[in-house]
């Protein structure tokens, strides 16, 4: 076990050079009818900064469990700009961190590395900024992985969370959907602080999702699989800590199977949950309603 977590951190790599990170600053508050909303900048290990957005139920006892919600940007995960008011209608649907907050949780989301990496005049919702973003990082930090970035970035927007007293750092879970599900899993595999992973449609099987993009893995899969590395054994550096899969696209009933070869399961199997909705790439509010079923019964 010992050996294969070495190969997942040297997999996933880490920064040229090591950088000491400071405290998040508190940049606007947003005061909403039955929530919250605090936006931060937060330094990252590679010198740059993201913003983190937290969100704060009201009418609840502090400290109370939170929930990361990695994505894109935060205001994706709400559905509209609450600097400005305007809806989201792209994100409607998905906008995960508001639902759970209205649900009694303190969720959070920060920008992804597209945003925050490399400077650009391209729209945040324009996906070449991946690329874009992908080509520098590669090149200023060429034993850093795509994924080993977003697991970075995300546990620092868990530091945020556990980092504020009105959190119940022992209560802590991770949410996300798509590319936000992919660092959902890996940061809920691989960060002891949280308790429960919910991930939707990202592509358990190599081959069922772009892992080999630049952002991601770089064309190394093949690498990987020769050294013997999926994600089936990445859940089990995490056994038994619950895991719901929600499919409808790029995951589908071999995904399921998978997830149930991991070993450290077997004497906690409510502990896997496979929710096939099979109605495409966003989830049903059937399905994500299941999925937020699993996160309170194993955090509130």
């Amino acid at each position: 076990m010992e050996d294969r977590k070495q190969k997942w951190a040297a997999a996933l790599g880490e920064p040229s050079a090591a950088v000491e990170v400071g405290e998040k600053a508190l940049l606007c508050r947003y005061e909403k009818e039955d929530y919250t909303l605090e936006l931060y900048r937060q330094p990252l290990a590679d010198g740059t900064f993201q913003r983190v957005m937290l969100a704060f139920p009201g009418n609840v006892t502090f400290p109370a469990p939170a929930v990361a919600v990695p994505f894109y940007f935060p205001e994706a995960m709400l559905g509209y700009d609450p600097a400005t008011g305007e809806a989201l209608p792209f994100y409607a649907g998905v906008e995960m961190m508001l639902h759970l907050v209205k649900r009694g949780y303190i969720a959070a989301c920060a920008d992804a590395y597209h945003l925050t990496y490399a400077e650009s005049e391209k729209s945040r919702d324009d996906f070449t900024r991946w690329r874009d973003a992908a080509r520098k990082l590669h090149a200023d930090h060429p034993h850093w992985s795509g994924m080993g970035k977003l697991l970075s970035d995300t546990r620092r927007m868990i530091d945020a969370l556990c980092e504020d007293a009105r959190v119940d750092s022992a209560r802590v879970g991770i949410a996300g959907h798509s590319l936000g599900g992919k660092m959902a899993f890996y940061t809920g595999c691989l960060d002891q602080r949280v308790k429960v992973i919910l991930a939707s449609d990202f592509g358990f099987g190599w081959e069922q999702s772009n892992w080999d993009e630049p952002w991601y893995w770089n064309g190394r899969v093949k690498e990987l699989e020769a050294l013997g590395l999926d994600h089936t054994l990445l859940l089990e550096l995490a056994a038994p800590k619950p895991f719901c899969l929600l499919a409808g696209e790029y995951d589908d009933a071999s995904s399921g199977e998978a997830m149930s070869r991991a070993a450290g399961y077997a004497d906690h199997s409510n502990h896997l949950k496979l929710v096939h909705h099979g109605k495409g790439h966003r989830p049903t509010a059937e399905a994500l309603a299941e999925g937020y079923e699993f996160l309170h019964h194993f955090l509130k």
